[in-house]
């Protein structure tokens, strides 16, 4: 009885490991970690997860209450965490380039609440909900769920990765929320200026005509209608920065 009471003790503690990278990975990364995603929801995908992962792998065992063990907790953490982090980048890229589309457009102060992101303005919403459609149609939670199972080979439980280069990894490509945001806008932010250039030449020619009244249903209208032409382009480019992610992160857990 003793040994059987053992055996389960060493069992559920080699379950635990694999656990913790997955629940890490789950409260960081887009969809997963959406607030209408609940906490119920989480910890039961990550006990899925974790029981359909669990036999494909050999786990050590490591006592979680040594010193080893806190370590561990501290490194399987930081990985799933991490992993995250490097596709929400993509998810902040698109939300920049929608205040830049709403400020150029007239609609900086159309905001509207999103229970993960705060205050964001109303393109930025439309566009986050094209890049997450974009994401389940491209199977990312799938590709994140592969990507998830092999980290465990080429960063297996019980062998210290070296954390210190994730850092400068995740910070070098965190530059990709302000190129990709630039990117995705700039089509519609050089048709904005053309259009604010005319409206300054009218303004000069026709001192008496009231700016306000003409530039804001001319910008609102003009922008509208550049979005709409522009939406294949700016699907292609978000799906461009999804399939760039999906690849950073690969490079992250040294799969490529």
């Amino acid at each position: 009885m003793d040994l059987l009471v053992a055996e389960v003790v060493e069992r559920f503690l080699a379950f635990l490991w694999p656990m913790i990278r997955i629940s890490a990975l789950l409260l960081a990364a887009p969809i997963f970690s959406v607030s209408a995603f609940n906490i119920r929801l989480r910890i039961l995908l990550a006990l899925v997860l974790t029981f359909l992962i669990y036999p494909l792998h050999d786990w050590p065992f490591v006592d979680p209450f040594s010193a080893a063990g806190l370590r561990e907790v501290f490194v399987q953490v930081s990985i799933g965490a991490v992993m995250g982090l490097v596709l929400q980048i993509v998810t902040a890229a698109v939300v920049v380039a929608g205040q830049a589309i709403s400020a150029a457009m007239g609609l900086a102060m159309a905001n509207m609440i999103d229970p993960n992101l705060g205050n964001v303005p109303v393109m930025a919403q439309f566009l986050l909900v094209i890049a997450t459609l974009l994401f389940l149609g491209l199977g990312g939670h799938l590709v994140l769920i592969s990507i998830l199972l092999e980290s465990f080979r080429s960063l297996p439980i019980g062998v210290v990765p070296n954390l210190s280069a994730f850092f400068p990894f995740v910070l070098e490509w965190s530059s990709m929320i302000f190129l990709g945001g630039v990117t995705l806008a700039l089509p519609i932010l050089a048709v904005m200026l053309c259009v604010n250039v005319g409206m300054g030449i009218i303004t000069r020619a026709a001192p008496s005509l009231n700016i306000f009244a003409v530039g804001f249903p001319a910008l609102l209208l003009v922008g509208l209608g550049i979005l709409v032409v522009a939406l294949p382009t700016l699907v292609f480019r978000i799906e461009g920065l999804w399939l760039q992610g999906f690849q950073q992160l690969r490079t992250l857990v040294g799969l490529s």
